[in-house]
């Protein structure tokens, strides 16, 4: 079992999220790539207190980037998509 706080990174809040969480009460957070959804649902609702009703999971290849000579990649990451009961709510500001 993995602490709550290392599988939720942090929230992602762009114009897309905010007009889900106002539209269909749904939250996007970043996560830890290795987790799945019942830890992802787990987390949530050990932190922020509400009941989780569906957890959709997308994971992002990380980008190549080139700075002179030099070559890299970003980092891979995990994004979820939490669906709450109607009612509940996550207060992120």
């Amino acid at each position: 079992m993995m602490n709550p706080y290392y599988i939720v990174k942090k929230p992602i809040i762009t114009e897309e999220s905010t007009i889900q969480t106002r539209s269909n009460n749904q939250y996007a957070f970043r996560v830890d790539p290795k987790a799945n959804k019942s830890q992802i649902r787990d987390a949530v609702e050990a932190l922020f207190n509400v009941k989780v009703l569906a957890v959709n999971t997308m994971n992002y290849e990380g980008k190549m980037r080139v700075r002179g000579k030099h070559r890299g990649r970003r980092t891979s990451w995990k994004k979820a998509v939490v669906t709450l009961k109607q009612g509940d709510s996550i207060n992120l500001l």
